[in-house]
């Protein structure tokens, strides 16, 4: 029973069959109403200009709720398609613009520990009191030789490794700056600027190189840059200090 419309029409001192003539209808369809059947929407609207009230009045259970919506949190900012095509700019800009926290997690990282413009912004940063923290592989560890091996390269990852942290041990003289080594199996390499990350996915038999980048930027805890963060602080605690 629709008791909110049989209320309505008796208030309106309406009867069934006064509804029906001047809403047009067969006065059974008026009896169905009052039965429960929703109205069709054209005769809805009739009937409630009819006896004043607002649709949603007679039939509550169609009006639709307001819903609030916050703006989407975007999280992925860009992508691309390989590490060799992110813009140096954007590697540049990433380091360049932290202001608590740089951290590097990678088996060699030797693009970067080659590029001086990247080093001395890593200094520099140290020196504005950025933490920076860089996690390398350990060239003596199973799973460096294990993925020379997955890369067919063999001895070739271990060999970047100690020739990175040729150039890497002089930034560690920086106050700021803490060197440590891993031996993880890597899914991502991870290069973060405080809430900015760049992730490089690794995929099995491909170099890092050759491998996507997505920039991702954290928004809230729990959210998919928060992911690779505590990721990187597992790695973090596990690790050993360069000697």
């Amino acid at each position: 029973m629709n008791d909110l419309l049989r209320r309505a029409l008796a208030d309106a001192r309406l009867a069934e069959a006064d509804v029906a003539r001047r809403v047009g209808v067969d006065p059974k369809t008026v009896h169905r109403w009052l039965a429960g059947r929703v109205p069709y929407a054209r005769h809805r609207g009739r009937v409630a200009a009819l006896l004043g009230k607002d649709e949603a009045d007679l039939w509550p259970q169609l009006a639709v709720p307001a819903v609030r919506t916050d703006p989407p949190v975007v999280e992925v900012l860009a992508t691309y398609p390989h590490r060799w095509a992110v813009p140096r700019p954007v590697w540049q800009q990433l380091f360049q613009g932290a202001r608590d926290e740089i951290g590097i997690l990678a088996y060699a990282g030797l693009f970067l520990a080659e590029d001086m413009g990247i080093m001395r912004a890593l200094a520099e940063r140290a020196r504005g009191g950025v933490r920076v923290r860089i996690l390398l592989g350990d060239s003596d560890g199973a799973c460096v030789a294990e993925r020379g091996s997955d890369e067919g390269v063999g001895e070739s990852m271990a060999a970047k490794i100690r020739n990175a942290l040729v150039h890497y041990r002089a930034l560690g003289e920086v106050d700021g700056v803490e060197i440590r080594l891993h031996d993880t199996v890597l899914y991502n390499s991870i290069y973060r600027a405080d809430d900015d990350l760049l992730i490089n996915p690794h995929a099995y038999g491909i170099a890092a190189s050759h491998a996507p980048v997505l920039h991702l930027r954290r928004a809230e805890d729990g959210d998919m840059a928060s992911t690779y963060l505590e990721s990187f602080e597992r790695v973090w605690a596990a690790a050993s200090p360069v000697g």
